[in-house]
């Protein structure tokens, strides 16, 4: 990936925008930079130096890969593209180009140690810190509102959530706690399933100053009414496919979801287990009985999409989950969130590593669409039906390997963030995509049908 040619910052950045509406920015983009560093510290001090330079898992990186890929982003992005700076060390620009080497390769590089992986990443941030008092936060679409610093903040957010996948993934003992969820509020629910009126709603952004490429830009799409589950699918409905021989029949699963299955062997989610008549599950390094009534979680989109053949369903499109998610019938408006257009809370969503793992299914009233649909930010990502594709109109920016790389029918697109999602990372607009292999992801999903 390289970044564009150098957008200067001169020693007076007022432009043209009032000093007010700058300097609020600036607080915003210091705020998500500092926020962002604080959870890659806590994810990479918790752990001894072997645990840092092994690879967990031929899925994900080692943890100090992630750690110096950090750094050298802010650095490629901010100080040399804004700050126009002299590369720091241009010698492994290579060794942390997530394009350059496969993620099961990059053990055998040679990485930075992960004392000078964090005094990089250190240096760095100290540097971007002194740029960003004077940068303009307009200039060009890099600069406008910010964009750039709100785009390494996500970026960074990004990776401590592969870094906790990673940490799922580790084997020993627990490293991590935070408090409880809220307790859930299903009485409150008052159907299983709601109405979701057909007609035309606006998908995407043209609007959200951070949004990234392949959220924008805004369109019109036309959708059919359909049926949407007002819950995620929670363990104790995915045992009851389980228990019916869901992972033994052909009939639910695609077929390259069936060679899956018969390949690896796999008869229930990742990290669950099977002993003395109860479903048990590892959980960041401990071991407990499955929740009955949480979201379930680490499924495929494979079996997601079983799940939902077997109980008569299927999976959402992606239009119709984000018109469940934004649309407000009463207004004919597309919301930022669910709720409205205030940022995510603790009352609205489960967000931002407060908790490791999802609230129960009917938490967040707070956080409910105008139809009565919950939790669709936060706790889990949901898959969808959906290739990842372009929109209408889609420009790149401001680098192909972002988005434009990834599109096409090899990768299914999730929707709604996940408890490991922070907030600056997480919007009703908001596309993630992925193998329809992967379970290690914090991926669950709920089911729809038609009228």
């Amino acid at each position: 990936m390289t970044p564009p040619a150098t957008t200067s910052v001169p020693a007076s950045a007022s432009a043209s925008a009032s000093d007010a509406s700058a300097e609020a920015l600036r607080q915003r983009a210091l705020r998500a930079l500092r926020t962002a560093r604080e959870r890659t510290g806590a994810l990479t001090e918790c752990v001894e130096e072997p645990d840092l330079t092994a690879q967990h898992s031929p899925l994900m990186s080692p943890l100090v890969w992630d750690l110096a890929h950090i750094g050298n982003q802010e650095e490629l992005w901010l100080l040399r593209a804004v700050g126009g700076r002299e590369p720091m060390h241009p010698e492994i620009d290579p060794l942390y180009d997530a394009f350059e080497h496969p993620r099961a390769e990059r053990p055998s590089l040679p990485l930075l140690a992960p004392a000078e992986a964090r005094g990089y990443a250190r240096e760095v941030r100290s540097r971007v810190l002194d740029l960003l008092e004077h940068a303009p936060m307009e200039g060009g679409q890099l600069l406008d509102a910010g964009f750039v610093f709100g785009m390494v903040a996500q970026h960074e957010q990004q990776h401590d959530e592969t870094m906790l996948i990673t940490h799922q993934l580790r084997r020993g003992d627990a490293v991590l706690s935070a408090p409880e969820p809220p307790a859930p509020e299903r009485a409150a629910v008052p159907a299983s399933e709601v109405l979701v009126p057909g007609g035309q709603f606006t998908m995407g952004t043209s609007t959200e100053p951070w949004a990234l490429d392949n959220e924008r830009p805004a369109h019109h799409r036309f959708v059919p009414s359909f049926f949407i589950d007002t819950l995620p699918v929670t363990n104790g409905a995915y045992q009851h496919f389980v228990a019916d021989g869901g992972y033994e029949e052909p009939r639910w699963w695609a077929p390259q979801g069936w060679e899956q299955i018969r390949k690896h062997h796999l008869t229930a989610p990742l990290f669950w287990r099977r002993e003395n008549g109860q479903w048990l599950r590892r959980r960041f390094g401990v071991v407990e009985p499955v929740p009955a009534n949480e979201p379930v979680m680490h499924v495929s989109w494979y079996e997601a999409d079983a799940y939902a053949r077997w109980a008569g369903r299927r999976l959402p499109s992606e239009a119709e989950w984000e018109k469940a998610a934004r649309h407000d019938p009463a207004t004919g408006r597309s919301m930022r969130y669910p709720w409205g257009d205030g940022d995510p809370t603790p009352e609205r969503a489960n967000l931002g590593q407060r908790h490791l793992r999802p609230a129960g299914a009917g938490s967040y009233p707070a956080g409910e669409s105008p139809l009565g649909v919950r939790q669709l930010i936060g706790d889990v990502w949901e898959w969808t039906s959906s290739d990842f594709m372009p929109y209408p109109g889609f420009a790149v920016f401001p680098y192909r390997e972002y988005s434009e790389v990834f599109f096409g029918s090899a990768h299914k697109v999730l929707r709604g963030g996940s408890f490991a999602v922070d907030p600056v990372a997480c919007r009703g607009t908001f596309r993630n995509w992925d193998l329809p292999v992967r379970r290690q992801i914090f991926s669950g999903f709920r089911t729809a049908r038609d009228v």
